[in-house]
């Protein structure tokens, strides 16, 4: 049976850093629909679920999801495990299927990365593995895949702050279980790069980037925007600084509390 292949996108409007980041406006439009846009155009896909929260304030996200094409599941807004789980289970996804997990505030993702990825986990046919982004390619084209049945298995047993908001931390936390696998393509690391949406700066480069390269090309690639900041290398300047790992780091140390209230 051919394994259904589904992306799953977690959004929502509460981000504390910089405050309904995935709604700002990039060239009169709101910056997540630039994100479905490019994710639709991967060929590996299926479908692609928007996973929000069930606040009313991320109303918004919904129409905007729907309206592209995308489904849309609602549920816990601090659980985004649980969240991640019933998005697949209402999508039916059997304990085979694949899950590719997407950051909302990724707007310069690219679907022949996206592609690429499944192509290598597929031919891993390990439903233990757990395969990401190519290593050396730049931050904020970030993705995990694993099979919903993995999936389930954290949900199940996830307890850690950080594992129930960061979906793919059980599986790194447990590598005697889940096998990492990891690539490398090409000769450039371009790894240091960030092109997430944490901050203000970080959408002022993403701004930055699509003013130069939408209006001259709607599909424009990760390749395009290299060529752009080899050319114009100051861009890089405007959120120097940032990795975009910021909410990951605080969920760590949340993650000591955790531990300290349980001994």
């Amino acid at each position: 049976m051919k394994k259904r292949i589904v992306a799953i996108m977690q959004a929502r409007t509460g981000s504390t850093r910089l405050p309904s980041k995935v709604l700002k406006p990039i060239l009169g439009r709101p910056m997540i629909s630039y994100m479905l846009e490019r994710v639709k155009r991967a060929k590996s896909l299926e479908a692609i679920i928007v996973a929000t929260s069930d606040n009313k304030e991320d109303d918004m996200l919904e129409e905007i999801a729907r309206a592209s094409g995308a489904g849309c599941f609602r549920g816990s807004e601090s659980d985004v495990l649980d969240r991640y789980y019933h998005a697949g289970r209402s999508a039916g996804l059997a304990p085979e299927d694949v899950i590719i997990l997407l950051l909302g505030d990724c707007p310069l993702q690219d679907p022949d990365v996206i592609d690429e990825g499944v192509k290598h986990f597929l031919q891993e046919n390990d439903p233990l593995a757990l395969a990401g982004t190519v290593l050396n390619y730049p931050e904020g084209l970030d993705f995990n895949i694993f099979t919903f049945g993995v999936l389930e298995e954290a949900w199940k047993n996830a307890k850690l702050p950080s594992e129930r908001e960061h979906v793919a931390r059980y599986f790194i936390n447990h590598p005697e279980r889940f096998r990492a696998v990891t690539w490398t393509t090409g000769t450039r690391d371009d790894s240091k790069m960030h092109w997430s949406v944490d901050t203000a700066a970080d959408f002022e480069f993403v701004s930055k980037i699509f003013e130069e390269l939408y209006p001259r090309n709607p599909t424009f690639s990760k390749d395009d925007v290299l060529a752009l900041l080899d050319k114009r290398a100051e861009l890089l300047n405007i959120n120097k600084g940032g990795t975009g790992y910021e909410g990951l780091a605080k969920s760590l140390k949340e993650d000591e509390e955790f531990k300290k209230n349980l001994k």
